[in-house]
């Protein structure tokens, strides 16, 4: 092992509404902020989900290479349409793609994320 995992980073324009997000989403709670980077984990010192500001960020496009994604996360349910109905109202749009196993929705920043049936 060279090293460990300390955080994803995540640009955004809004890190405290990304954030508040993925906390309801995973979870997690606020272990770091200031007003350009917010992290968010289990516990201080753990790995992490870190959202950072940037300004004129091109949002990602799924699919497609002409803003590609770069990264998504994909997040374990027990019952995809609950789990659906539930980002829905957090602010998830649908991408209306998936299978049996798995669907495709970006979060309020535009990022794709995956809802997978356990």
């Amino acid at each position: 092992m060279i090293g460990k995992w300390q955080s994803l980073v995540i640009d955004c324009e809004d890190p405290d509404a990304l954030a508040a997000f993925y906390q309801e989403l995973l979870g997690m709670v606020r272990v770091h902020e200031d007003d350009d980077w917010i992290s968010i984990g289990d516990a201080a010192g753990r790995p992490a989900l870190d959202f950072q500001r940037v300004e004129g960020l091109v949002r990602p496009q799924w699919p497609g290479a002409d803003h590609p994604q770069q990264m998504h996360v994909d997040v374990l349910v027990e019952d995809l349409d609950a789990a659906e109905a539930a980002v829905l109202r957090l602010g998830a749009t649908s991408l209306d793609a998936g299978t049996e196993t798995f669907r495709v929705y970006t979060d309020p920043g535009g990022h794709p994320f995956c809802l997978v049936l356990t």
